[in-house]
């Protein structure tokens, strides 16, 4: 009878082991892959490299990281994959293969939570602009006070067209609000109704809404749909006198377009955290322009950003292990 406890006992134990779903995590630490490991006893967390990640896809039925084509292809199992950044071009767009996007494979990521940071950037950005900030640092190197002649702006009462009212873009209308300004939005959803926005319209609207602008700010996730949406006509459009912020991806506009727009002094001012080429080169033109503010793609990033986004991951492997819905699901035809 004792051998035969034993024998189920044993049959259980290897049982369960093999019931567990075997998630590979690419680009984590042994501390973090530990206590995603100790949420859940229905998964079992693989951490991988570049190098080794080969030789563990095959039987994998999840991915936490960027993945590349040719893994999705050798995972013949995978059923789901958590993007940690809020952006999945890369993975869906890939040059030459659409295996992930076409495939039945379940993608998510991190498109709500670096909603707070990117739209503290945003805001900053158009502050400096609005207070000559950046004209005042220079005079600090040189020790010299001077305060005119000045051009400085309130917010209070101006008009924001935020394009792309998803987690950044409505972060951005919240601030704009409370900056006392009115705030239209462009996104091709449903956006429910909330006091931060005014209204919100379409994409195919966007012409209408432009003029109306004394600051743009441009949010939208980078698709077919949105690639260079603010083009030479669109930017021909903005207000005289108005700003430009980019803080999504820099291919949703058309950088030559805004260098014209800013040449001609149809704009006061642009803030962009991204650019299209990325990096932007040494001896571009759009380094020369004093009225443009120039960040290195970091507007996703903070002391707070890190611990959000893992905090996506966990709970999805918890969900994923009891086999319930995922959060943060992106639409893979859609794109975002």
């Amino acid at each position: 009878m004792r051998k035969i406890a034993l024998l189920l006992l044993t049959f259980t134990l290897v049982l369960g082991a093999q019931s567990k779903k075997k998630v590979l995590v690419l680009g984590q630490d042994e501390a973090t892959i530990k206590d995603w490991q100790a949420a859940s006893d229905k998964v079992k967390l693989v951490g991988v490299t570049p190098d080794t990640v080969m030789n563990e896809i095959a039987d994998a039925q999840a991915f936490v990281g960027g993945i590349k084509p040719e893994w999705v292809v050798a995972g013949k199992k995978l059923e789901w994959v958590q993007i940690t950044s809020a952006g999945v071009e890369p993975y869906l767009l890939t040059s030459g293969s659409n295996a992930l996007r076409d495939s039945n494979i379940v993608v998510t990521n991190n498109q709500i939570v670096q909603g707070p940071e990117i739209a503290d950037h945003a805001l900053a950005m158009l502050l400096s602009l609005t207070r000559e900030i950046p004209k005042w640092l220079r005079y600090k190197d040189e020790e010299k006070w001077q305060g005119r002649p000045y051009e400085l702006y309130e917010l209070n009462t101006k008009t924001a067209v935020v394009i792309g009212v998803g987690g950044i873009g409505t972060q951005i209308a919240i601030r704009c609000w409370a900056f006392g300004m009115k705030v239209i939005g462009v996104d091709p959803e449903d956006i429910p109704m909330t006091p931060f926005v005014s209204k919100v319209v379409k994409p195919d609207q966007l012409n209408e809404v432009l003029p109306m602008a004394d600051v743009v700010f441009m949010s939208a996730p980078h698709t077919a749909k949105s690639e260079k949406m603010m083009g030479p006509d669109q930017f021909e459009r903005m207000k005289k006198g108005s700003w430009f912020i980019a803080v999504s991806r820099g291919k949703t506009y058309d950088l030559g377009a805004l260098m014209k727009a800013l040449d001609s002094e149809r704009l006061n001012g642009a803030g962009v955290d991204v650019t299209d080429p990325e990096p932007l080169p040494k001896g571009h033109p759009l380094w020369k322009f004093d009225n443009v503010i120039i960040t290195p793609h970091i507007a996703g990033r903070s002391d707070l950003d890190h611990g959000r986004m893992l905090g996506t991951a966990k709970a999805n492997i918890v969900r994923f292990g009891e086999g319930k819905p995922l959060i943060n699901v992106v639409d893979k035809q859609k794109g975002y």
